[in-house]
């Protein structure tokens, strides 16, 4: 027989059924109702941990007023999106990258707030740093979720990985003000897919022996790396669920999906042999502006594209990254994304730099046509002096001066406020006070 764990005291209980009543077993010890139990549990260390609805939950955590309401946080202009909603508001049917004016008719009664990425950045650096000190193989896929690998811990930890795991994320809710999911398995696509199935506070297993019947009745759309064109084409050969990929022959199954069949096959038993990579190197920023009506304006447009350029260079030096090449990213009225890019000469952290290059590629497709976003982004390479072999041209005095006068103003701005006038003329506020995307 399996015991069960209960994850708020970690404490051993014998199997136990329901009450008569039908109601779950409790914890004999502390009375949770919060039990794991599995065959597997103390033999498994691949885990995946998500925070839940991690925008609000730090809104939350830092207005106890917000405590019981439902809190959308996301672009506050008509034309702004969900970034995350809180499990309150997701009742009414609130879902990230919806339309904000969406989310309002779902839920008019929701608080609305614009993101505070620097906030945000905070607590997910508290995070990272307790699941560094648990293991050194901490994989980061975004701000609030990550891979960990625990094989070989249970020496240093005194508990095998499962039970350390609950440890951590009774510590982030005592001591972060936030709660997360955690999905344990034996390898990386399982253990995201059991984090996703016990959400919010969740800790859920999906083990070697029970792996397949696990995923076996999932629509394929579950599997990673599978989208809707993929569904659609999978679809079209009557693949619909995980199990159809299990048992198509194989034939069949790389007539439907091309040279994509043997990764789904693989995925679909529950077969992964991705490592954990703790260095997930950055490879762009970006900042963009979804306007409030579209814009046709080439000087209105120039305005925005220049405060994206003084956000990027901003992160760039506050980041210490540095810039290889520059995008400029335009969306018609029509929906039509149109990207345009160029190399740099040289690494530069500076917005007169960006805007050297940005601002001819936009006069090429300023042509008149009516846009709804404009943005600027880049991809990244070490400073400088740190890339003294990457080719380039280094040392101009130009540069330097112009590096010297805006990490200036980052000082000003720190000591005065963000609202100090940059170099670049500051793009007009938005009728409906949208303000620039932060992308990274």
């Amino acid at each position: 027989m399996v015991p069960l764990v209960c994850r708020d005291c970690l404490k051993e209980t014998p199997p136990r059924t329901p009450d008569a009543r039908g109601a779950p077993p409790a914890c004999p010890a502390c009375g949770s109702p919060r039990l794991v139990s599995h065959p597997e549990l103390d033999q498994l260390a691949i885990a995946h941990i998500d925070c839940d609805a991690f925008f609000a939950a730090v809104e939350k955590r830092d207005n106890p007023a917000l405590r019981d309401k439902p809190v959308i946080v996301g672009g506050t202009g008509g034309r702004g999106v969900v970034s995350t909603a809180c499990y309150i508001a997701r009742i009414h049917g609130v879902r990230s990258a919806m339309p904000m004016f969406q989310a309002r008719k779902l839920c008019p009664e929701a608080v609305v707030l614009p993101p505070d990425m620097a906030r945000y950045k905070a607590v997910s650096r508290q995070l990272r740093a307790k699941m560094e000190a648990l293991t050194p193989l901490v994989e980061p896929l975004s701000i609030d979720e990550a891979f960990l690998d625990l094989t070989g811990t249970e020496r240093l930890h005194g508990a095998s990985p499962a039970r350390v795991l609950m440890r951590l994320a009774r510590e982030v809710e005592a001591e972060l003000g936030i709660t997360i999911s955690v999905g344990l398995s034996y390898n990386k696509f399982l253990a995201k897919l059991a984090s996703d199935m016990d959400k919010p506070r969740g800790f859920s297993v999906i083990g070697r022996a029970d792996a397949r019947d696990v995923l076996a009745p999932l629509p394929v759309s579950r599997i990673w790396g599978v989208g809707l064109a993929t569904q659609a084409r999978l679809a079209r050969h009557g693949i619909r669920l995980i199990r159809d990929i299990q048992t198509l022959p194989l034939d069949q199954l790389l007539r439907a999906a091309g040279e994509d069949g043997m990764r789904l096959r693989r995925l679909a038993l529950g077969e992964d042999n991705r490592p954990v990579t703790p260095s997930r190197e950055r490879k762009s920023l970006s900042s963009e502006t979804t306007l409030a009506t579209d814009v046709s304006d080439r000087a209105v447009l120039e305005r925005h594209l220049r405060e994206a350029a003084d956000t990027v260079a901003r992160q760039l030096r506050a980041e210490k990254l540095a810039a290889a090449s520059v995008v400029v990213k335009l969306k018609t009225a029509a929906f039509q994304t149109i990207t345009r890019s160029r190399r740099l000469a040289r690494p530069t952290q500076t917005a007169r730099d960006l805007l050297d290059i940005a601002l001819p590629l936009l006069a090429t497709e300023a042509d008149g046509r009516r846009f709804r976003l404009v943005g600027l982004g880049v991809t990244l390479c070490p400073p400088p002096e740190e890339a003294p072999d990457l080719g380039f041209d280094f040392g101009a005095p130009a540069d330097d001066r112009r590096l010297k006068l805006e990490s200036a103003l980052d000082q000003v701005r720190a000591r005065f406020g963000g609202k100090v006038i940059g170099l670049s003329t500051p793009a007009p506020r938005d009728p409906a006070g949208r303000k620039p995307e932060r992308r990274g």
